[in-house]
């Protein structure tokens, strides 16, 4: 049974997405045709809120995110992000991204830096350097899986903040290995991300539909 609180919160969730959509399809629609009345932007922003979800389900296959994934893949449920930027997506996250080698595919990997961070190599032969605007560095968490086997950002480098689409919060192994993903930890008592997500969690998990839609 969902609490009144979480339901609150729930929709203060729904209504932050809703706007942020709905603002840049005005800003899209703007550009396009040059104006657009407050009626249409209004009838986006309803729309966004009453329909729809702020999850979705999305099957990942291979080791690379062994264990916090399983090392067959796993059915996870992901919470869109309208804009991902440091106020939505936070280091430490485990994301959905697109893939830079193949823009119609999509991996999942653990954000590990952000702009303003110092990149170091293991190798003496690199030059350090920080990552600019918009910029990130994604890593895989299977850490026996060499960097061209992890295919991460040691591979193909930073990406664009922009390639994220989505923070995965429950991954569904088996019908009877399931749990909340492990996001971003700023102490070891506190889960920044996992408790933003929490109302989120309790009003779309549904674990049946998980198993249903399950890969084996």
């Amino acid at each position: 049974m969902v609490s009144l609180g979480t339901w609150f919160r729930y929709i203060a969730h729904k209504l932050e997405y809703s706007a942020t959509i709905s603002w840049k399809f005005w800003e899209m629609q703007n550009y396009k045709r040059g104006q657009i009345t407050d009626r249409e932007l209004g009838d986006a922003v309803w729309k966004n809120l009453f329909q729809g979800k702020l999850t979705y389900l999305h099957w990942n296959k291979g080791a690379e995110m062994a264990p916090s994934i399983g090392d067959q893949g796993g059915t996870l449920l992901v919470r869109k992000l309208p804009a991902a930027d440091p106020r939505r997506v936070f280091v430490g996250d485990v994301v959905v991204l697109k893939d830079p080698d193949n823009p119609d595919n999509y991996l999942v990997r653990r954000l590990a830096a952000v702009e303003g961070y110092e990149m170091l190599s293991t190798d003496e032969k690199d030059d350090p350097f920080v990552l600019e605007k918009d910029e990130c560095w994604v890593l895989a968490d299977n850490e026996a899986l060499k960097p061209k086997e992890a295919n991460d950002s040691r591979k193909f480098g930073p990406v664009s903040m922009t390639d994220i689409v989505g923070r995965v919060i429950y991954c569904l192994r088996t019908a009877v290995d399931h749990g909340p993903v492990q996001n971003r930890q700023v102490t070891q008592t506190d889960h920044f991300s996992m408790r933003k997500d929490s109302p989120v969690l309790e009003v779309e998990l549904d674990v049946d539909e998980m198993a249903k839609n399950h890969k084996t």
